[in-house]
């Protein structure tokens, strides 16, 4: 499959007054077409940050200090803000992971949508009254794409007036009106009880095989990515730690770091027995020294791992950031 994005040495700062804090830190990754990709790890590992550098949407006091990102053969941090703005939403599109403050309470469902429409879709009618229409056909199309019983009567009411998980299928509604080649969603579950969080991640799954589109599954569950995604990456401390196809990675760790994570996922076959939690806690970003971030916590740490550690082929098709790999093969 060819690539439809691909991010080399992405680095992402924030200036506080602590100092300056690498939120992302030498992040590469590609994306192909077709294909989903999970993102996991511990919340402040760095997922959302990435993938908001890639839409363009880190905001002073945060920048985005070096790396490349292409999508679709396109330079984007080459572009114009207008230019931007057009692949946003249009091109690639992102559903944030609170969907009640993410929507607008001041507007209906439907006015949100026309939005989107009316901002990148150059295939309107340009009549007013043919344009009206258009709009309002593709918005029922959409809502009962994902699901939204009586969409017709649904496009008037407002976000307050929907359950939460009506809400995120509303946001994935909007992101997928223009027919995005790539959609990030960004804990698209959170909140959601069990039975609905299926149904969300079912749609997903459904909609990307009909579409075709390329999707980013960022979450801290790694049930889901087992699930859904073809391939994972594990980020920790603004750092991936290892990349690879899912079946792999899960079922075959090699980083210290993702064995701690399934290490302490309570599963029924161990009822009675005390979870494994990750000892420790998340190094603080300002000023990290130069050495393997999870060196403090890892239980195979040694003096030779206080360097800095690039990323390591693991396997076939498979890479880690450990220096210890041959006593996690």
């Amino acid at each position: 499959m060819s690539v439809l994005l691909e991010v080399t040495n992405l680095r992402t700062e924030f200036a506080t007054r602590a100092g300056l804090v690498r939120a992302v830190d030498g992040v590469s990754l590609r994306v192909a077409r077709g294909e989903c990709l999970g993102v996991v790890g511990e919340s402040g590992s760095g997922k959302s940050v990435t993938f908001s550098s890639v839409m363009g949407l880190v905001r002073s006091p945060g920048r985005v200090a070096a790396g490349t990102i292409h999508f679709d053969g396109r330079d984007l941090r080459g572009l114009a803000p207008e230019e931007m703005r057009a692949i946003r939403g249009r091109d690639i599109a992102m559903t944030m992971q609170d969907a009640l403050t993410a929507l607008n309470p001041a507007l209906t469902v439907g006015e949100q949508m026309a939005e989107v429409m009316i901002a990148h879709d150059d295939t309107l009618p340009s009549a007013r009254g043919a344009r009206r229409s258009a709009i309002r056909d593709r918005s029922v199309e959409m809502l009962g794409l994902v699901g939204i019983p009586a969409p017709e009567t649904r496009l008037r009411q407002y976000p307050h007036e929907f359950s939460g998980g009506m809400r995120q299928r509303i946001m994935i509604a909007i992101a997928l009106t223009c027919r995005p080649q790539l959609l990030i969603a960004d804990e698209p579950t959170t909140a959601l009880d069990v039975t609905i969080q299926a149904q969300v991640l079912e749609l997903i799954s459904d909609i990307r095989a009909r579409l075709g589109m390329s999707v980013v599954l960022i979450t801290h569950d790694l049930g889901v990515v087992a699930e859904h995604c073809d391939r994972v990456m594990v980020m920790y401390a603004g750092q991936v730690v290892e990349e690879g196809p899912t079946d792999q990675v899960i079922g075959a760790p090699r980083h210290p770091y993702t064995r701690g994570l399934l290490a302490s996922i309570p599963r029924p076959a161990l009822r009675g027995q005390p979870i494994r939690p990750i000892v420790g806690q998340v190094p603080d970003l300002v000023g990290l020294p130069p050495q393997c971030r999870f060196h403090s916590r890892c239980p195979l740490a040694r003096q030779g791992c206080l360097v800095q550690v690039p990323m390591l082929p693991a396997g076939p098709g498979r890479q880690a950031r450990c220096l210890r790999l041959e006593e996690t093969s």
